[in-house]
């Protein structure tokens, strides 16, 4: 069995990859024309983002949406950046809501905000 890929729900798909895109420098791998389906590359591993109606189209059951006004679902991603506090500054600029500043944690630094679409995403340096 091999890994392929996370992906996750969201209002908008193309407001989401430029998201990444501002906040992280992160480049859109894939996006389908009619902007209902996207890509982005992390050397390798893929994170996908998909509409609500695309997702209903492939499954009946309901699920949570992850909406950046309600409590967070219980995942993050975990990005590995070389200037933490630069990447936080950016994250926030593009949108992101700051949870906890650079700190060290853990003996590790580490900040945490929440992505336009509602996602928690660990920078740790």
């Amino acid at each position: 069995m091999d890994y392929l890929k996370t992906v996750i729900y969201v209002d908008n798909v193309e407001e989401t990859l430029d998201f990444y895109f501002q906040a992280f420098a992160i480049n859109t791998a894939q996006l389908d024309e009619d902007g209902q389906y996207g890509e982005l590359d992390f050397q390798g591993a893929r994170i996908a983002f998909a509409s609500h109606p695309l997702a209903q189209s492939h499954f009946k059951q309901s699920y949570i949406r992850a909406q950046p006004k309600q409590p967070a679902l219980g995942f993050e991603l975990v990005l590995h950046v070389e200037d933490i506090n630069l990447a936080f500054t950016k994250a926030v600029e593009a949108g992101a809501e700051p949870l906890s500043a650079p700190n060290e944690m853990e003996g590790k630094n580490l900040a945490y905000v929440r992505s336009i679409e509602g996602t928690l995403i660990a920078l740790c340096e």
